[in-house]
């Protein structure tokens, strides 16, 4: 969207644009990462909007979603993952409270596991099992409704 403030200088119309901005989350599947059996990681968030949510995060100037996804994970839940497929694009005008945002959303695997631990915004960071997790903040059950419906069909 287009927006033309005058420059207080000059008069000239300053032109602007108000686009949603660039996240990134990810399904982090804990394969047999409880007693329960798999599990997926989600942290508590420490700031704005509370609650319980998948790790992610905003994309970098200068990054790409992948790099900013892998990054996001390291920096909140200290796990190094691998990107294993893109789960899809969420972008609902709504989704987060503060301001429009899509996330390009992936499923990883933790490369080491055994290192998860809450870090940067997140105040804890915990694996739950499989469709039993708390409830969530932003569209993030639509994400992990949509990630076990992908675990039904593969």
């Amino acid at each position: 969207m287009e927006s033309k403030t005058p420059c207080p200088h000059c008069g000239k119309d300053i032109i602007g644009y108000k686009n949603p901005t660039p996240t990134v989350d990810v399904v982090i599947h804990m394969k047999n990462g409880t007693p329960e059996g798999d599990g997926v990681v989600l942290i508590e968030r420490m700031n704005p909007p509370y609650g319980w949510a998948l790790p992610g995060g905003f994309v970098d100037y200068g990054e790409t979603c992948e790099q900013a996804a892998v990054r996001e994970m390291k920096e909140e839940t200290g796990l190094d993952v691998e990107l294993t497929g893109l789960l899809g694009v969420y972008s609902d005008p709504n989704r987060d409270p503060r301001q429009h945002t899509l996330s390009v959303t992936y499923i990883g695997i933790p490369l080491n596991p055994d290192e998860l631990a809450a870090g940067d915004d997140a105040a804890k960071a915990q694996v739950f099992p499989l469709g039993k997790w708390p409830e969530l903040a932003f569209d993030h059950e639509v994400i992990l409704n949509d990630f076990l419906a992908s675990l039904a069909n593969s």
